[in-house]
């Protein structure tokens, strides 16, 4: 039996009442936060879907703001380099005059006079800063400046000029994800922008018996080489040649010793392992210091230099009044160089091509992800209005019901 008293007539009417008010109250939160998942339990596998695409839109933002920066440095480092072209060319046109046979000496001082100022402007290019105040040509030191200025005199020359320059930057190369497990260089090292020739090491020291004497490794061009006991110099310059290094080596057929040579233009750097002797009992690098790029053998003959050791040959050579080199061998270091650089430059813009194509579909794909968020997550603004006054109305009725059915009795005055 089922028993009805004032008191259970008001408790149920006031447990609707909440669970309305309740009801209501989801729904206007709702509407105000502009999402139909306000708790996970409100729909667990939406909120693991939109949990998912939020992550990814985090991403995608952060890779648009990526390639952006990396385009703003390509674009400041292809101005850079354009000028150098630019002097480049300029320089040649002074040596193919120099060349010809129809200046006087006093002539060709004045035309060296002229790369003297191009070679000076030439340095500050190729310590060319981006708009952070980063060099761009230094690898991964991008506070100090990437190539130092030498100076001394030179016969015919009014003072002292540039005699070389140094490169004190590194071959590392700051990369930035422009897609999931996608990364592009942004920089380019120096002494692979600014180099002319490819670069050998000749080493002096017989290593027809040599073996290495214990298993170790070696730095070549960055690539870790990794050489085992007993292996021989033949097993080496295998292991030298199937690395990923842009370096072949081979044995002098004259002194049996270790040559390296860069497949292009570059400075070779190499460094020997903690603890790994092979380098240094080869007679490649220096057993005093072992710190790259200076760090040849004294016994080891080096050859190929780079665009400002042309220059600086070039400059020279009209000093001397040397027409001969000029046209020969000075000539032929400038045409070289500029074949790399402009090689450079356009590297720069395939990878500059590349950065458009991703931002291109970076922009396409961030309104995708944004739509399916919307529809797992966004409420129903229709749905939800009318649900809200659907609810209004009956709780306004209940009140209104609950008003005339709940009326005070004479009991209630008597307490």
């Amino acid at each position: 039996m089922y028993r009805v008293t004032s008191n259970l007539t008001n408790d149920d009417m006031q447990y609707f009442a909440r669970r309305r008010e309740f009801m209501m109250n989801q729904v206007q939160n709702r509407m105000s936060s502009q999402t139909r998942i306000q708790n996970l339990r409100d729909d667990p596998l939406a909120a693991a879907h939109s949990t998912r695409y939020q992550s990814y839109l985090t991403r995608l933002t952060r890779y648009a703001d990526n390639i952006q920066y990396t385009q703003d440095n390509y674009h400041v480092a292809e101005s850079y380099m354009k000028q150098a072209v630019d002097m480049l060319q300029r320089v040649r046109e002074i040596g193919v005059q120099g060349a010809n046979g129809t200046y006087t000496k006093s002539d060709m001082q004045k035309m060296a006079g002229e790369v003297n100022e191009l070679l000076g402007e030439f340095v500050k290019v190729a310590n060319g800063r981006n708009g952070d105040g980063a060099t761009l040509f230094s690898g991964q030191e991008t506070q100090g400046e990437p190539f130092r200025a030498v100076y001394g005199n030179v016969a015919g020359a009014p003072g002292q000029v540039i005699t070389g320059v140094e490169y004190t930057g590194d071959i590392g190369k700051r990369q930035t994800e422009i897609a999931d497990g996608s990364y592009i260089d942004m920089n380019f090292p120096g002494n692979e922008v600014f180099w002319a020739e490819n670069q050998h090491i000749f080493a002096t020291r017989d290593a027809t018996s040599y073996q290495v004497p214990e298993n170790s490794s070696f730095f070549i061009d960055g690539v870790q080489i990794n050489v085992s006991a007993g292996d021989n110099i033949q097993a080496v310059i295998s292991k030298i040649n199937d690395s990923a290094a842009a370096v072949k080596a081979r044995l002098d057929p004259v002194q049996n010793s270790l040559v390296l040579e860069t497949t292009s233009p570059h400075q070779l750097w190499i460094q020997a392992g903690s603890g790994s002797p092979v380098l240094q009992d080869l007679g490649v690098v220096s057993t005093v210091d072992n710190t790259p790029p200076a760090n040849a053998a004294p016994t080891a003959d080096v050859f190929g230099g780079s665009l400002f050791d042309m220059i600086v040959r070039l400059r020279d050579d009209l000093y001397a009044g040397k027409q001969v080199d000029v046209g020969g061998r000075a000539l032929r270091g400038i045409d070289s160089g500029l074949d790399n650089l402009l090689s450079s430059l356009g590297s720069l813009g395939a990878k500059d091509a590349r950065l458009q194509v991703t931002y291109k579909r970076n922009q396409t794909e961030i309104p995708q992800i944004t739509e399916l968020n919307s529809q797992a997550v966004d409420v129903d603004m229709t749905k939800a209005i009318t649900d809200l006054k659907m609810l209004e109305y009956t709780h306004k009725a209940a009140l209104s019901t609950s008003a005339r059915i709940l009326q005070p009795t004479l009991l209630d005055f008597l307490r």
